[in-house]
């Protein structure tokens, strides 16, 4: 009897494969896979990278490894040359602060300097005139105490008083010969026949009423007095003396 065969098994079933082709395949879509996997897969366009050169890096989609290596050379080139810059402008800004800061200190070093001396120079304007107001009251103390003396050391008043009247030192010797032989540096001397008065021997005496009123009993007055009437009439103790001894009986 013969086998049954369905008439539309043909049409329906589906062919079987040998072996051989069915591994074929199956490696193809493994092989497939892993590259889909291992290997950077670009989208479709351009990828560009910008280098501070103003340069332009395109990859079109679909490159191998070589456009992905591409790519990295280029970004690693932009990374290093931004560091590059950046190092640069970090140590310009450092050399930049770096020289204001010396700048600076070296503006404060001046100032300070210059204070100090200012202040060098008020101290020693103070010491100064410490020193000046210190020698005044000492001038001025020995002035008062020797007025307090004149009536015992009158020569130490005219001594002092000297300059003020334009008297140089070296007059000294002429100005005390000429009153030893008026009056003895006595403040009471008293010419009997001619009036004259005191130790310059003024006549009459009461003309050194002109200084003070207390002129019989104040060597002071006397020699203030006698210097003015040598400085006008004679210019000078030495002159008054060389006339004094030209003349006989001495007078001035």
């Amino acid at each position: 009897m013969a086998r049954y065969t369905p008439r539309h098994a043909p049409r329906h079933a589906a062919p079987r494969r040998t072996g051989a082709a069915h591994a074929n395949r199956s490696s193809r879509s493994q092989a497939t896979e892993r590259s889909a996997l291992g290997r950077p897969v670009l989208a479709s366009g351009v990828a560009a990278a910008v280098l501070s050169t103003g340069a332009v890096v395109a990859l079109l989609s679909g490159g191998g490894s070589a456009s992905a290596d591409t790519l990295t050379f280029a970004v690693d080139g932009l990374t290093s040359s931004a560091s590059t810059e950046q190092i640069r402008t970090d140590q310009a800004d450092a050399a930049r602060v770096a020289a204001d800061r010396s700048a600076t200190n070296a503006q404060r070093s001046v100032a300070a300097a210059r204070s100090a001396q200012r202040e060098k120079a008020r101290l020693a304007a103070v010491a100064r005139a410490k020193k000046a107001a210190a020698e005044k009251a000492a001038r001025e103390a020995e002035r008062k105490r020797v007025i307090a003396n004149a009536q015992a050391d009158p020569k130490a008043v005219a001594r002092m008083l000297m300059p003020e009247y334009g008297f140089s030192s070296s007059q000294w010797p002429c100005l005390e010969r000429l009153w030893i032989g008026e009056s003895g540096w006595n403040y009471k001397a008293e010419n009997s026949s001619s009036g004259a008065y005191g130790i310059p021997q003024s006549l009459p005496g009461r003309k050194m009423a002109t200084v003070a009123g207390d002129w019989r009993t104040n060597p002071v007055t006397q020699i203030k007095w006698g210097m003015n009437y040598i400085r006008q009439s004679y210019g000078t103790p030495c002159n008054a003396l060389d006339l004094w001894n030209s003349r006989y009986p001495h007078w001035y």
